[in-house]
């Protein structure tokens, strides 16, 4: 095992450690279990013999009106009891049987938790520098009434931790906040003399493990009065109601950790005393008071500090609830901005396109990035078009639909180091539900210096156990490639946009599907339009054509050199035309023609075409590349007329090239079948590759390449019709590639 696995199994065993069930308490007190209908002694701490002078074991079984002062009515008092309260609650002070060596009055706290009644004794003991001490109630209102004076979470924190050394006399008097690791930094501090200052310091998360932390929050107060202490056990060991160990969560004089004991000792504190600040049911922080001798807490005390605990945190709750309403109004102020610039334009991308400043401001980023299917925008100080890219697509990867956000890139994504030198963290988020169009927002790395209580490494013992830390000496570490942490409430806000983006671009597909209707009902009324015209016109074209070749033969030679040239021109203008009747008239039949589906032979269709088009290249030198093809479903008749047309452009358009070379290829995607017809001709400008596919479309001059311009046209709504795709990629004089997908469905 190495020294890393080590050190994980040791702190996994300290973060399993049972503290709630210790078994044994801190021996200033005593405690007896109940049970709560007879109030019998179930168990009782071992210590208990000092206080009545009756071994632990001889009070089993025991009623408890025998063991305290005839006087006191336990029955009565803990009809006070509150029955949703799981807190030890001062139902009053009794004074032990007669005889007892302990004659002064006790104060008695009580609970049900764990199917039982715990009942804990503890003597008045109050410090003799707090003795002169009157009522703390002055001292309270004081407090409560001047926190909505300070102007910082700091100075709230500064004035609670002042009050609290006043009321307890501890030495020292911390308050910290944990981070979203756990770490927590210490913001507020008071001291005597001679104790070390923490302020600023922060204390590593792994000096509370996870079931400590858990305790805090659910039991708000804990007082070590002795590290020195020898704990009592309990007798006999397990509750006997539930035959497990006691859980004694709640119970003030429950025993605490030995390692904890031992953290304290090392830091030169002997006695201790932790506040929980709970917000919104989580740990914020603690307060932490701290003495270097042994100090006594007197209930009365525990209570008062108890209470301000109470109120701080509920002012802190204030606070932070007034902060995140002022957070999130900004937040939907910048949401508001951007939908409205949404749904003013064409689509969701341009939009948010037009407000740059409103896309960082919203997320408090250095650089945003757009991404849609056809564009990849960036604003500000972002990495590389190419790494935001290939970012997307790591996160289309993970196909989860949350928000993504990271404050360290070079951590979360290893697999694109090179995106650390550029950002220190990422927000990202789909806004798409088909298509891979996100929003990304970026921050620089904060190289930051953490001052830390001690160096924050743990060790492990001989037995395999953690060691408590030593050190509390200020110790430095540089962080490098973190960025400033994404706040949750832009986090939440992010997932508001992109609800929004979805509910803008649902209207626009509506919109859309309304308009795609209209346009199919005025395509087939276009369709039936054009299919009559070039019926029509076929025959005049014909007639044209056939009477002027007729007079070329029968008056021929009577006409001048200039008549005849007159007559050529109307010869050739006329077959122009007839062809291009001929292919309008195929076109439109394309849309009309219910597709007959079979299984296609692709290399039969490809030297059939090859063979029907050898006049065309003959005395050329064409290298013909024709990679096995697969077989396919659709049409043949219109998948044949598809691949002719773009062979045939492959051999016109590489006409001039010596040698000529013709690439046909295919790849089979899991849904799809892509083919490719590849050559080397003169290319075209990618600026213009949106007219390839349409009607009349001709991106060459008719001097230098023949055509009607329908071919291209054809082969999209042949793809189209059979529910495939098809593009173009190309360069002028580096050839050009024509693609087209069919889906496999049951295609072998």
């Amino acid at each position: 095992m190495t020294a890393d696995d080590t050190l994980t199994a040791a702190m996994e065993r300290c973060a399993q450690e049972p503290i709630q069930v210790p078994g044994s308490i801190q021996p200033q007190g005593f405690l007896l279990v109940l049970d709560d209908t007879d109030l019998r002694v179930l168990q009782a701490s071992e210590n208990v013999e000092r206080w009545l002078g009756i071994p632990a074991r001889e009070l089993l079984g025991c009623n408890v009106a025998e063991l305290l002062s005839s006087t006191f009515d336990l029955r009565g008092h803990l009809a006070h009891l509150p029955e949703d309260e799981a807190f030890p609650f001062h139902i009053g002070d009794v004074c032990l049987r007669q005889g007892a060596p302990f004659s002064d009055k006790l104060h008695v706290l009580a609970h049900r938790h764990d199917k039982v009644l715990i009942t804990e004794f503890e003597p008045p003991r109050l410090p003799a520098d707090l003795a002169g001490q009157g009522d703390y109630y002055p001292l309270v209102r004081s407090f409560v009434g001047n926190l909505h004076l300070a102007g910082s979470l700091e100075e709230l924190l500064q004035q609670s931790v002042v009050q609290l050394k006043r009321i307890t006399g501890f030495g020292r008097v911390k308050a910290y906040r944990f981070d979203a690791e756990g770490n927590g930094q210490v913001l507020a501090e008071v001291a005597d003399p001679g104790y070390p200052c923490y302020l600023g310091l922060r204390f590593p998360a792994a000096d509370i493990p996870r079931q400590a932390r858990e305790l805090y929050r659910v039991n708000r107060i804990r007082v070590i009065e002795d590290a020195n202490y020898q704990p009592s056990p309990l007798v006999p060991s397990a509750n006997p109601r539930t035959g497990k160990a006691l859980d004694m969560s709640f119970a003030a004089l429950r025993s605490v950790s030995p390692v904890h004991l031992q953290y304290m000792r090392n830091m030169g504190t002997l006695a201790s005393m932790s506040l929980s600040i709970v917000v919104d049911g989580a740990l914020w922080g603690l307060v932490s008071c701290h003495h270097q001798q042994p100090r006594a807490v007197d209930l009365r005390t525990r209570t008062a500090c108890e209470l301000l605990a109470s109120v701080l945190s509920l002012q802190i709750e204030s606070r932070e609830s007034h902060a995140n309403t002022r957070k999130l109004l900004e937040l939907r102020q910048h949401i508001v901005r951007m939908i409205s610039s949404m749904a003013d334009h064409d689509s969701v991308s341009d939009g948010l396109r037009d407000l740059p400043e409103v896309l960082l401001e919203f997320a408090g980023a250095s650089g945003a990035a757009v991404i849609s299917a056809e564009r990849c925008d960036l604003f500000g100080q972002t990495p590389p078009a190419a790494q935001v890219n290939a970012l997307v697509h790591w996160l289309a990867r993970r196909g989860e639909d949350s928000v993504f956000h990271s404050d360290n890139l070079r951590r979360d994504v290893d697999e694109l180091p090179e995106l650390a030198a550029h950002a220190g963290g990422v927000l990202a988020v789909a806004i798409s539900q088909i298509h891979s169009h996100y929003l990304l927002w970026f921050r620089p790395e904060q190289v930051r210096i953490v001052n830390w209580a001690g160096q924050p490494a743990k060790q492990v013992g001989t037995q395999g156990t953690l060691d408590p830390r030593h050190s509390f000496e200020r110790w430095q570490e540089e962080l490098r490639g973190y960025c400033e942490p994404w706040d949750p409430l832009i986090v939440e806000g992010v997932l508001e946009l992109r609800t929004a983006v979805l509910g803008i671009v649902l209207r626009k597909a509506e919109e859309l599907a309304q308009l795609a209707s209209e346009l199919r009902r005025s395509n087939k009324e276009l369709e039936a339009f054009s299919y009559s015209v070039s019926h029509d016109l076929r025959a005049p074209l014909r007639h044209i054509a056939g009477y002027t070749e007729l007079l070329g033969e029968i008056e021929g030679q009577g006409l001048s050199e200039r008549g005849k040239r007159f007559l050529q021109h109307i010869e050739e203008a006329a077959h122009f035309a007839g062809s291009l009747v001929d292919n309008l008239l195929n076109f439109s039949q394309m849309g009309r023609s219910a597709l007959r589906l079979s299984d296609v032979d692709l290399n039969t269709l490809v030297d059939t075409i090859r063979n029907e088009l050898a006049p065309d290249y003959e005395g050329r030198a064409i290298i013909w590349d024709i990679a096995p093809l697969p077989k396919v479903i659709g049409d043949p008749a219109f998948i044949n007329l598809a691949l002719q047309n773009l062979i045939s452009n492959a051999i016109k358009y590489t006409r001039g090239r010596t040698p000529a070379r013709i690439q046909i290829s295919a790849i089979q995607h899991p849904d799809e079948t892509e083919i490719c017809i590849r050559d080397n001709g003169v290319g075209f400008d990618m600026a213009y590759a949106n007219k390839l596919f349409g009607v009349f479309q001709r991106l060459h001059r008719m001097e230098d390449f023949e055509g009607t311009g329908i071919g291209l046209a054809s082969v999209r709504r042949i793809i189209e019709r059979h529910d495939g795709r098809v593009w173009a990629d190309g360069q002028i004089d580096q050839g050009a590639s024509f693609h087209f997908t069919l889906p496999r469905n049951t295609a072998t």
